[in-house]
């Protein structure tokens, strides 16, 4: 028997359950589901199955359906449980809960009616991504699910340009191709990219290569089961202090200090501050 019974403190227990690899779950969180007056869960039939795979027995308790459809309703169950003392867990179908999945609205008021919440952290499709996809991991970005249309996607991208760290996107498998030809089209392809697909999950696999490459990879393939993309930050170019002194001083020829300043600061995307103080000097030269 993998878990124990313990007395748990009154309050909501957000429970993380497997992304693939049902042996993925953390013991804490099986004394969780064990242990809880109530429980909740977005997919109640993966729930009931991932507790009847460990052994863990709801002993007369009803899983309550919580996700995005299940409305105000369920929550005020779940709130009126904290009210009255009781310890409630609360799953998601997979991963981390909250992390593009329901629960957010729960956990703020759960915080804000002064229950405690807490958390049996595990499994999480980002962070297994990050650690297989090759890309740097000192800063990185989720932004979950594009846009399902091109447009509105392309713009959402665009927005996402120059965030300083590496791009954590969810996608559907039948969004793939169009997502990754977008990708290449407003980030540049020339940046590296990773596709992670069935985490933990016995066909799992990571390709990784430039936006370009995985673009024309993917054109026309068929692509199954869960998908994470990850795209490298942008990297700029350095610049020659010289370049930027010849730059200013062509500028200068026919602008303002002000608009020269500008100008070139915008042409190599730099801070307008410094390049002012030498265009002033520049101009009185």
């Amino acid at each position: 028997m993998n878990f124990q019974k313990i007395r748990l403190a009154a309050g909501l227990y957000f429970v993380a359950t497997p992304i693939g690899t049902a042996r993925d779950i953390t013991l804490r969180a099986l004394d969780v589901l064990a242990s809880a007056d109530m429980i909740a869960a977005e997919d109640t039939r993966s729930l009931r199955r991932l507790m009847e795979i460990h052994g863990v027995p709801l002993e007369g308790r009803r899983i309550l359906a919580y996700h995005d459809h299940s409305g105000a309703g369920a929550r005020g169950k779940i709130l009126e449980a904290l009210a009255q003392g009781q310890s409630v867990a609360y799953a998601s179908e997979a991963g981390m809960p909250l992390i593009a999945d329901p629960g957010y609205d729960l956990g703020r008021q759960a915080a804000e009616a002064g229950h405690n919440v807490t958390c049996a952290p595990g499994p999480s499709a980002v962070l297994t991504a990050l650690t297989l996809a090759g890309l740097p991991t000192d800063a990185f970005f989720f932004a979950g699910f594009l846009p399902n249309a091109s447009g509105a996607r392309r713009s959402r991208i665009e927005a996402l340009r120059s965030v300083p760290g590496t791009l954590v996107f969810y996608e559907s498998p039948k969004r793939v191709a169009g997502c990754l030809a977008d990708l290449a089209a407003v980030l540049g392809g020339e940046r590296q990219a990773a596709l992670c697909r069935e985490l933990t999950k016995k066909f799992e696999e990571t390709r990784r290569g430039t936006l370009a490459d995985l673009a024309s990879e993917y054109q026309d393939a068929s692509v199954k089961g869960e998908v994470v993309l990850l795209v490298d930050r942008a990297h700029s170019q350095s610049v020659k202090e010289t370049d930027v002194e010849e730059a200013l001083i062509r500028a200068l020829e026919t602008h303002s200090v002000r608009d020269a300043a500008d100008l070139v600061s915008e042409m190599f995307s730099l801070p307008r501050r410094p390049i002012y103080q030498k265009a002033l000097k520049l101009g009185k030269g």
